[in-house]
């Protein structure tokens, strides 16, 4: 693969791989092993990426690049490798969070509303990401759907935020994921599935036409959105069809067929929800961008799970991490079913 943007970011979005967003905060990630009963300290969670990037069979086949954290991409396996270098040797392109997180935005809606900051110093640390070996990187904007809300302020700073990272990207020869999110979950997520997609439509509009003054390289990003959906404490779920066909509606109406991919992000969807979406608009083609995931806890949970923190579960962590990746890159390609998810 070259160096150039444009073939990194096909090599992201490549038929049949996607992303796996290892990038949990050291916060996130103590929650997680919270659940598992393990204390999280550097070598705990050196010992769970490790596992995730030595499965061969989930790396080499279905994993086009892994998102992650400052502390990670600085680590060494076990036998002294490079975490980097474990990923490259399996034809995985290292990628590297690089927000600094969602932090209130200043105003009458401060208690609900969020801004993601990090710009501050941004180009410096790109230079020394790239040194480190990170090929792309990635920086989450977060919109929240409550009463009112969310106001034009917040949508315009997140979108305003998002360009100028993905700018400064690209300077650095990093090819940004742009991540604008309407949640889905959290205190206030009662919205119904049209509500998503008017939100959704607004903000997505808003980050291409502050991509565009930025004068960002649409061939060489990729985006990550949310999929169009019914707040989780709505009184209406929409059907896995409903969501494919009005996720795939607001795409087209605002996503240029330039950009090379679209890699979603889970949400707050189950495991085999977030691959059968995937799957169904996939079967739906053909599209104008190369539609995949780029999940965490949809691919991490099961493996997390079945590793518990013991030496001996490694092998079973990595069986399951490896079927989570199979079905999502089944579902890339528009092939996934409920047969071969039992079959595991």
């Amino acid at each position: 693969m070259t160096e150039k943007l444009e073939d990194i970011a096909q090599a992201m979005v490549a038929p049949g791989k996607g992303i796996l967003a290892a990038d949990e905060s050291s916060a996130t990630i103590k929650k997680r092993f919270d659940s598992i009963s393990v204390t999280s300290t550097e070598d705990t969670r050196r010992d769970y990426r490790e596992m995730l990037f030595r499965s061969s069979d989930a790396m080499k086949n279905y994993i086009s690049g892994v998102i992650l954290y400052d502390e990670t991409i600085r680590q060494k396996a076990k036998d002294g490798t490079s975490l980097v270098d474990v990923m490259r040797a399996a034809g995985s392109i290292p990628g590297i969070k690089v927000d600094t997180g969602a932090k209130p935005l200043s105003g009458p809606t401060s208690k609900i509303e969020t801004v993601t900051e990090g710009l501050d110093g941004l180009r410096e640390r790109l230079a020394e990401y790239y040194k480190l070996g990170a090929r792309f990187a990635k920086w989450r904007g977060v919109i929240t759907i409550a009463d009112g809300l969310p106001t034009w302020n917040c949508v315009k700073a997140n979108a305003h935020a998002l360009a100028r990272y993905a700018s400064l990207c690209q300077e650095a020869g990093i090819v940004p994921i742009v991540e604008p999110e309407v949640l889905m979950d959290g205190a206030h997520a009662s919205h119904d599935i049209d509500e998503c997609y008017r939100v959704t439509e607004w903000t997505l509009r808003t980050v291409f036409r502050e991509l565009y003054d930025a004068r960002v390289s649409l061939e060489g990003m990729v985006l990550k959105p949310n999929m169009v959906i019914a707040g989780q404490k709505s009184a209406r779920q929409a059907s896995p069809e409903e969501v494919a066909d009005k996720t795939l509606r607001c795409l087209k109406a605002t996503v240029p067929a330039s950009v090379p991919g679209i890699a979603f992000l889970s949400g707050g969807q189950s495991d085999e929800a977030a691959t059968q979406h995937l799957s169904l608009m996939n079967a739906s083609g053909p599209l104008p961008w190369a539609l995949t995931f780029s999940y965490g806890r949809a691919l991490q949970a099961a493996a997390l799970s079945a590793w518990s923190g013991k030496t001996e579960n490694v092998a079973a962590g990595q069986r399951a991490f490896a079927h989570r990746a199979r079905m999502n890159s089944l579902a890339a390609l528009g092939k996934w079913d409920q047969k071969q998810e039992k079959a595991a």
